[in-house]
């Protein structure tokens, strides 16, 4: 009984992070859902901008704040948050704060579900029969180039790939070095565009965020993402032709 209780106890204490987490995003998402978007940025402009003159490290440092609760709590307005970025403190520093503070809010995430669940549902698996252990087992020899994949092909939302990898067992230090180095690219893109977003405000129009699809820009991105998923296809043919 008292086993039992204890084991009761430990369960709602996993648990609790990821309560905070949905309590969290569910007021963000109702609280800010229509204050982080551009027309804020556009309404708030010179402020922000005579601000970081006076204050440059405290903007900086309260816009990686604000960028980790967007991610960590799955809030909307990531994109905004990137573009921003570039806007305010242009392309280098943009981009490193933008991979900084995505890179610090997806770990938090990531940290959050395994302790919840993620960790139970990993030794579930690798205590399981079957193909679900196969595909277990192959996750660990291609971690890294699978969270490469997820990193780098636009497609994969970015929260999806903030989950999966905790609730499957994936290496909390594969999912941080891939995380930092595979959103480098597409960072690159929003930091690239929030660069010029001065003029755009000017001209009284919104930035072109399908910038990202264009041909020259998502050509080198998958390109990236096809050299990551190469080391797979070679484990593949080696094991084909072993069994053969």
């Amino acid at each position: 009984m008292a086993q039992a209780t204890r084991g009761t106890a430990r369960h709602r204490k996993h648990l609790l992070p990821l309560v905070v987490l949905a309590a969290m995003a569910v007021a963000g998402w109702a609280l800010l859902g229509d204050a982080l978007t551009f027309d804020t940025l556009r309404d708030n402009r010179d402020w922000l901008l005579a601000f970081r003159d006076e204050n440059y490290l405290g903007l900086a440092l309260a816009f990686v704040g604000i960028y980790v609760a967007i991610v960590t709590f799955s809030l909307p307005g990531a994109s905004v948050a990137s573009v921003t970025g570039g806007f305010l403190f242009g392309l280098a520093a943009g981009t490193a704060l933008n991979v900084t503070a995505a890179t610090i809010g997806a770990s938090l995430l990531f940290l959050a579900v395994r302790w919840g669940f993620g960790a139970a549902l990993t030794a579930r698996i690798d205590a399981s029969e079957g193909r679900i252990r196969s595909l277990r087992e192959e996750l660990k020899v291609n971690e890294w180039s699978v969270m490469f994949l997820l990193r780098l092909v636009p497609a994969v939302p970015f929260f999806v790939a903030n989950l999966l990898p905790a609730l499957v067992g994936v290496q909390f230090r594969t999912f941080f070095v891939a995380t930092a180095l595979g959103i480098i690219p597409g960072a690159l893109v929003y930091t690239w565009i929030g660069v010029g977003l001065g003029e755009v405000f000017d001209r009284g129009e919104d930035p072109d965020l399908s910038l990202l699809w264009e041909p020259h820009v998502i050509g080198p991105i998958l390109g990236l993402a096809v050299l990551a998923a190469l080391p797979m296809g070679v484990r593949a043919v080696r094991g084909r032709r072993r069994k053969t």
